[in-house]
């Protein structure tokens, strides 16, 4: 008979932290992509505009669930 492995529990208490160095790690992909698009060709530098341009997205997703997650520890929830 196969073992059944538990489920681990659901530790949100440093979520804020992980996400809050998200956040910084993606802003500066963000700005070196911007240093390297200085010296891109067209065709490069048009692809390092949209990916920064889903990372600003990424990083607006980001900060509103630093937000949840923060009500969420302010409620008592994590």
């Amino acid at each position: 008979m196969a073992r059944r492995r538990n489920a681990k529990p659901d530790d949100r208490s440093d979520n804020v932290e992980k996400l809050q160095s998200m956040v910084q790690n993606t802003l500066e992909n963000i700005e070196a992509a911007e240093e390297t698009a200085a010296f891109a060709g067209p065709e490069e530098r048009a692809k390092i505009e949209a990916k920064n341009k889903r990372r600003k997205e990424a990083v607006r997703g980001l900060r509103e669930e630093i937000k949840d997650e923060a009500a969420a520890r302010e409620r008592g929830e994590c």
